[in-house]
């Protein structure tokens, strides 16, 4: 499958593409545990159906030392008791932010005040920001089809 469009081949595309990206580093750059951001982005993204991240964040999950049955139980976490108190509470948060049509409400605050109790205000703002950071890669990603499996760990820090 061919991508229906390249961002960096308009200038303008290009350099939007690639300050949004820097959004991504800035995060990831922050105090929220690496092996958090991975899972969130990788639950995020397995919600929105996007092949090009799931195959990136399962990769960059897995070099940094994920496990392969964490990475694989990502999909059913609420089942699996391979997830710290803290994981859980941001993969629920990241899927009531992710399915915001679906939920009405969006975040209820049950969901909020077990996120809080893990993460401080910093924390919990980067974790905001990552889950709708994911959310706008997917759609950028879906609407263009680009095609996944040929993602290399590292190849985005490039």
């Amino acid at each position: 499958m061919d991508a229906r469009l390249d961002y960096f081949a308009d200038p303008n595309a290009s350099k939007a593409f690639k300050h949004f990206m820097a959004i991504g580093q800035i995060l990831k750059a922050s105090a929220l545990p690496a092996a958090t951001q991975e899972l969130v982005a990788l639950r995020v993204s397995q919600i929105n159906g996007c092949a090009a991240c799931i195959d990136m964040h399962t990769k960059e999950a897995a070099a940094a030392g994920e496990t392969a049955v964490r990475l694989n139980l990502v999909a059913a976490w609420r089942e699996a008791t391979v997830f710290t108190g803290a994981e859980r509470a941001a993969l629920e948060l990241a899927e009531q932010g992710t399915r915001v049509a679906d939920a009405g409400e969006g975040v209820d605050d049950e969901v909020w005040a077990r996120a809080a109790q893990h993460y401080d205000e910093g924390q919990l703002t980067v974790l905001v920001m990552l889950v709708s950071f994911m959310n706008t890669v997917n759609r950028l990603n879906i609407i263009t089809r680009q095609p996944a499996g040929g993602y290399e760990a590292g190849q985005a820090a490039h």
